[in-house]
């Protein structure tokens, strides 16, 4: 019996950095956390403990603050390319680079030039991957919760001898929507197309009438790919957010709809990829991400 090394990466994970672009007295917040991945001809080092070609990691974690200060961070997109880019270019044993951006949210407080607040947990991320000369985007969000308070139901489901659930046709529908989509083509506006998917998951997942949180799921992701010929596909994670009427009948209380108690946990957990049958090779695209 034979034993190698199958596919490995290392890297720098959850760098925090923050920049301020000050343009005289109004100043611009960037809030990013910053993870790095190198892989490529790096079998003595798990072999034999030869360093000769490892990057530390420290190095990636300064050549992230680096590039912050060279240049302007910009679009995650464009700063995740700049530095796998230069991993890849720079270092002859190293092949391949993955960067990992979560973008955290800040808004300015009224009309103060200088003071922010957080946003919600929401985040804008992407993930690019460089191999060689070929380069590819998934961008995406994650903890994004939405709820509505009509305009969904579940019913029609089998029921054995361990199914207790009641059937419903008007209940509470909330989720906390994790969505990556894959780019394809060049020339893309990031922040454009952004906020335009952004809109459209919203949009959708508000307007649609929904019978399972699966139907709403495949509606978000078919609305995208419709609507922005610059993704190939759409991967959604969305957890059910359980909403239960409470049972006020012990009080000779009647609860029309009215009286919840939100359960964190267990919940349902719904996961799905919405793609075009005709898009482009995700290659290297969606190497090492979680499945959605």
């Amino acid at each position: 019996m034979a034993i190698v090394l199958g596919p490995n990466q290392y890297g720098k994970a959850e760098n925090r950095l923050v920049t301020v672009t000050r343009d005289g007295d109004v100043h611009t917040i960037k809030d990013l956390t910053v993870s790095t991945s190198l892989r490529g001809d790096l079998a003595e080092t798990h072999l034999t403990g030869d360093n000769a070609a490892v990057l530390a990691t420290d190095t990636q974690k300064n050549t992230v603050y680096a590039f912050a200060k060279e240049a302007p961070v910009g679009e995650i997109e464009d700063f995740a390319l700049r530095l796998a880019r230069h991993f890849v270019s720079s270092q002859e044993a190293i092949t391949g680079a993955r960067v990992l951006i979560d973008e955290h949210s800040w808004q300015r407080i009224e009309e103060n030039d200088h003071s922010f607040v957080q946003g919600s947990n929401e985040k804008r991320t992407t993930a690019v991957t460089v191999e060689g000369s070929q380069a590819w985007v998934v961008s995406g969000l994650k903890d994004l919760v939405v709820l509505k308070s009509t305009g969904s139901e579940f019913h029609g489901f089998p029921r054995d001898k361990y199914t207790t659930l009641k059937e419903v046709t008007d209940r509470i529908l909330a989720t906390s929507v994790t969505a990556r989509w894959r780019y394809q083509g060049s020339g893309i506006d990031w922040a454009k197309s952004f906020s335009e998917i952004r809109s459209i998951l919203l949009r959708t997942f508000a307007a649609k009438h929904s019978l399972s949180l699966q139907q709403t799921l495949y509606a978000m992701g078919e609305a995208v790919l419709e609507e922005r010929s610059e993704v190939a596909e759409v991967r959604l994670s969305m957890p059910n957010k359980h909403h239960f009427v409470v049972d006020l009948s012990p009080f000779g209380l009647e609860n029309d709809n009215e009286v919840f108690y939100a359960a964190d946990r267990p919940y349902g957990l719904i996961e799905g990829t919405v793609l075009r049958d005709d898009a482009e090779d995700p290659g290297q695209a969606w190497y090492s991400l979680p499945t959605f």
